[in-house]
């Protein structure tokens, strides 16, 4: 007798129909827009409408001046040799093109505490400067402020900058493409509601969409991590912002002060800051919520040694975020970019061949040495995209490489919309 199982399912449907909602709602998946490969931080009262292509000269000059031949800039990096020659031309080329992705304008720590009139001022000249480049095309593609904390001390200045420059910045009732704002020094879930709260507020008063206002939650206190209670904070933090926060950024420096850590041992690779990341990492695990790795502040400046020193310093510390699946960090000097996008397309074009040849076995049913799963084929997918999205690789290579082209490839990692 065979069993039938339909009045089963009916019922484990009806069981599961909360469980499944609540999957579905809380843990939609990646998100398909592309996710920048830094955010660069930059005091507002340093910022103006020509920064980005600046920063992009600046470190074309430090890659000129320092750097060598190809193979030498390689060296110095400690990236293979024999793609010496194709990653630097790429670099090159990018920091002609479009030096910063993600630029986020800062009114926090690296501004400081100014008086009221002297911040307002800062505020209109940013978001002024903000809408020439928008007008100019010399903005980067992904921008935002950073405001002061919702810590009782600095709350009323944060949420008079927060509305002061989003209102500065909004035309015919839209935000620019890519805004997001940043909120830092996070120690409890009723912060990130208070910014819920916030933004919908703002929306209505400046006649945006409702919940077109997305923020990232800056992760560099303790209590962030583990709450009073024993749990996970920032797993609620995620849960608790009505679907806003848009990523998670690591703070090295805050975070590693608040645990006790001597100045000379604050760095993003200290077990602190692993153990940071790692929950952070299983937080946003599926909720669509983008990882940010932090900043170091070595910076490439001084004698040709120095320069050489920070560069490789940078270049080992990108690489290792990025194989912990941290492919975001932030950027604080122009000359850390060369260093930022060789260790990036180093990683991607170095991994492309294994990649590429896993995804056209997987996709033709082809039998390997790999047996590869949904999930694995996804993750590879993933890697491909990310490659594509910084320009560490062209589309027609990949195509060439498996078969597969771009649409099919967004599908493969679930990138579409």
């Amino acid at each position: 007798m065979t069993f039938d199982a339909t009045d089963l399912t009916a019922e484990l449907d009806t069981h599961l129909a909360d469980a499944d909602a609540f999957l579905a709602q809380a843990f939609p998946g990646e998100r398909a827009a592309r996710q920048p490969v830094h955010t660069v931080y930059v005091p507002a009262d340093r910022y103006d409408a020509g920064l980005v292509p600046r920063w992009g000269k600046e470190a074309l000059a430090a890659l000129d001046e320092h750097g060598g031949s190809a193979t030498e800039y390689a060296a110095v990096l400690g990236l293979p040799a024999d793609l010496a020659d194709e990653v630097v031309t790429r670099v090159r080329a990018k920091l002609a093109s479009e030096p910063v992705e993600d630029l986020r304008i800062d009114l926090e720590d690296g501004y400081g505490v100014r008086s009221d009139d002297e911040e307002d001022a800062a505020v209109d000249a940013a978001a002024a400067a903000l809408r020439a480049a928008l007008d100019a095309g010399d903005a980067a593609p992904f921008n935002g402020i950073r405001f002061k904390s919702f810590e009782a001390p600095t709350r009323a200045r944060g949420v008079r900058s927060l509305a002061r420059f989003v209102e500065a910045v909004t035309v015919d009732g839209r935000l620019p493409d890519g805004f997001v704002v940043t909120l830092p020094k996070v120690t409890s879930v009723d912060q990130v509601e208070a910014m819920v709260t916030a933004c919908s507020r703002l929306e209505t008063a400046f006649g945006l969409h409702s919940g077109v206002m997305g923020f990232e939650i800056q992760v560099e206190t303790p209590q962030s991590i583990l709450g009073p209670d024993g749990t996970a904070l920032v797993a609620r933090m995620v849960h608790s912002s009505a679907g806003r926060c848009t990523g998670l950024h690591y703070g090295t420096y805050d975070y590693s002060a608040s645990c006790g850590i001597a100045a000379v041992y604050q760095s993003m690779e200290h077990p602190a800051a692993d153990h940071a990341k790692a929950v952070m990492q299983v937080a946003a695990a599926g909720t669509g919520v983008r990882l940010s790795d932090g900043s170091t502040n070595v910076l490439p400046v001084g004698d040709r040694d120095q320069v050489h020193a920070a560069w490789a310093l940078h270049a080992r510390l990108v690489r290792r975020s990025l194989e912990r699946g941290y492919y975001q960090g932030w950027d604080l000097h122009a000359a850390q970019l060369p260093s930022r996008y060789a260790a990036t397309y180093a990683f991607y074009r170095e991994g492309l061949p294994a990649a590429a040849e896993r995804l056209r076995n997987y996709v033709g049913s082809v039998d390997s040495g790999v047996m590869d799963e949904p999930a694995t084929a996804r993750a590879l997918a993933d890697f491909v995209v990310r490659g594509l999205d910084c320009g560490a690789v062209d589309a027609d290579e990949v195509e060439a490489l498996t078969g597969i082209d771009r649409a099919r490839m967004d599908v493969l990692a679930r990138r579409s919309a």
